[in-house]
């Protein structure tokens, strides 16, 4: 099977585990302690990775001595995805489903990332957004095993042996959430351990991370949401959230734990407040490989969308003018970016800032609030006169896109969208807000109050909508898009650090897969089937700007590409002989 791993293995279909075989490839796949498997070690049907249900041959179930433990039936992998598909079709709601596929991933991943893969579009929204929004907040009451390692506050001076018990140890790519800030939902505490684990299925899936490389990681270091505190089935510590030294002491200890028990990890910032977000990353992100997906992959993403749909209205970005409503890790987060793609254009970093504008709670943000506003705000604090409301916003300022980050939904109201219509052709209107539940407006709001004339796109994804006898369909900008191919350009090369310019690199590379058939339909993004081709050649364009840089630590291969195709997961039994 291939790996990150630059040993030459076999192709998956010719992958078989034999006597001699065993502890090599436990070493080299880090699937564990594969020793007794010939042994008719009947544990085997409790590791998801090795695990292969009804479809273990007949000379396997008596090699492992596993015959009657499983029905006498034997299926193959076309069969067994044909009863999962319909057995998750069948279930009424999305978090039936939800519960079901990670069932299923709990006892066969093997099967489990077949299915993601084969059925990408209607899979991916239900083991990531908007579904696993409705997951955590239920995620206490719908618990029923442990997948990663929960880390409290009450386990400080223990961290680096809390590592050490995950049984995977060449762990290479860790998402780690405190819980704070759930999508748009707010601080779920513990409950966040969904969003770990769906990120690092989408890994797995969607770029080929092999799921054994895999750690999900909580900091269990308390909540302040007070109904969840108070809610019997919730499964953190029932305590008010960690704040200031004792917080910052429990992350240097956990950053210094990860350097020494897995030396060649990649580690995810997910969900993290704004108040810790941007601290963390810029603290650590030199330490060890890191960046922050609500920040960066955020930004990258929807850069990209713009580039795209800057092809529909034949302009450049450093002509646009942008308005965001919403001043926190992602508005910013995609503020710098296109500030830096700006300066790619030609213009000075403070022309460029110039062209980004924000309203949040308080109104526009603009230099008389200096002394009150974040760290992260002051950048594009201009000067200009107060104004309280996005319409009046919309009215003064003119700008040519507008994008939503604000977690609060409804706030692209009908007038504003007509006001963004009467100013331009092709209004450029971003709702990137998740769930769907806090979307700014829904894709139907958008082309209806535009009267069809808006490029639009979401945070999660609409249905397509016929307007005027035309079919439309939503742009969906999902970080899945991007976060995927960085991680694992970055694991492939081993970057030493995953620097702004890879997000810029890759916002580009994602851009240009977008197709005038695309485009024509709407669509400012490449169909989530395409996702495995998508995170391909950004993992290229990231590793590729790695070597150039000077951060790879890996040989530089003879074809990058063709390095990283052959290094992918694919989803494919072992055969045990």
């Amino acid at each position: 099977m291939p790996t990150l791993e630059s040993t030459t293995l076999k192709s998956n279909s010719e992958q078989r585990f034999t006597a001699h075989s065993v502890s090599d490839l436990a070493e080299i796949s880090a699937l564990g302690n594969l020793h007794s498997i010939l042994k008719k070690d009947k544990t085997i049907l409790n590791n998801p990775l090795l695990n292969k249900g009804t479809a273990f041959s007949e000379s396997e179930r008596d090699t492992l001595g596993i015959r009657g433990l499983i029905p006498a039936r034997v299926f193959t992998m076309a069969e067994q995805l044909e009863r999962a598909l319909t057995a998750l079709r069948s279930k009424p709601t999305t978090l039936e489903k939800y519960i079901y596929l990670v069932s299923l991933q709990n006892r066969n991943e093997i099967l489990y990332y077949r299915l993601v893969m084969e059925h990408m579009e209607e899979i991916i929204p239900l083991i990531y957004t908007p579904t696993v929004g409705e997951a955590c907040l239920k995620y206490g009451s719908i618990y029923r095993r442990a997948r990663g390692l929960f880390i409290s506050r009450h386990d400080k001076g223990r961290i680096k042996e809390i590592l050490r018990n995950w049984p995977n140890k060449s762990t290479r790519l860790i998402v780690v959430t405190d819980g704070e800030r759930i999508l748009g939902l707010g601080d779920l505490g513990a409950n966040g351990m969904g969003i770990p684990i769906g990120k690092l299925s989408l890994y797995s899936a969607c770029a080929g991370v092999h799921p054994s490389y895999t750690l999900p990681i909580t900091l269990d270091v308390g909540c302040n949401t007070k109904n969840l505190l108070s809610d019997p089935s919730y499964i953190g510590i029932q305590e008010e959230r960690l704040r200031g030294k004792d917080y910052d002491s429990l992350i240097e200890e956990f950053i210094t734990a990860v350097k020494e028990v897995f030396p060649k990890a990649l580690l995810q910032w997910e969900d993290f407040g704004n108040s810790t977000a941007f601290h963390l990353l810029e603290k650590y992100r030199k330490v060890l490989p890191s960046f922050n997906d609500d920040i960066q992959g955020t930004a990258a993403v929807a850069l990209a969308g713009v580039i795209a749909a800057l092809k529909l209205t034949n302009s450049q970005l450093s002509e646009q003018k942008i308005l965001f409503l919403g001043a926190g890790e992602a508005g910013t987060g995609i503020a710098d970016l296109c500030v830096a793609a700006m300066q790619e254009e030609g213009l000075s970093l403070a022309k460029a800032r110039n062209k980004c504008w924000f309203v949040d709670s308080q109104g526009l943000v603009v230099k008389s609030r200096y002394e009150t506003l974040a760290h992260h705000k002051l950048p594009y604090a201009h000067e200009h006169n107060s104004i309280q409301h996005l319409i009046d916003a919309v009215k003064e300022l003119k700008p040519t896109i507008l994008i939503g980050v604000s977690a609060q939904p409804a706030t692209f109201t009908e007038e504003v969208i007509q006001y963004m219509s009467k100013i331009n052709n092709r209004p450029i209107i971003f709702a990137l807000s998740n769930p769907t539940s806090k979307s700014e407006c829904t894709a139907e709001q958008a082309y209806t109050w535009s009267n069809g004339a808006a490029i639009f796109a979401s945070g999660s994804a609409f249905a397509p909508i016929q307007f005027n006898g035309k079919r439309i369909v939503p742009g969906q900008g999902n970080n899945v898009y991007i976060f995927p191919g960085i991680g694992l350009g970055a694991l492939v090369s081993e970057s030493t650090e995953i620097t702004n310019k890879m997000f810029l690199t890759a916002a580009q590379t994602l851009a240009k897969l977008v197709t005038p058939e695309d485009l024509k339909e709407g669509r400012v993004y490449p169909p989530l089937s395409s996702i495995r081709d998508v995170s391909l050649e950004i993992a290229t364009a990231v590793a590729s700007e790695a070597y150039e840089s000077g951060t790879a630590r890996a040989k530089h291969p003879a074809n990058i590409k063709e390095d990283i195709k052959n290094r992918m997961f694919q989803p494919e039994y072992i055969t045990y002989t």
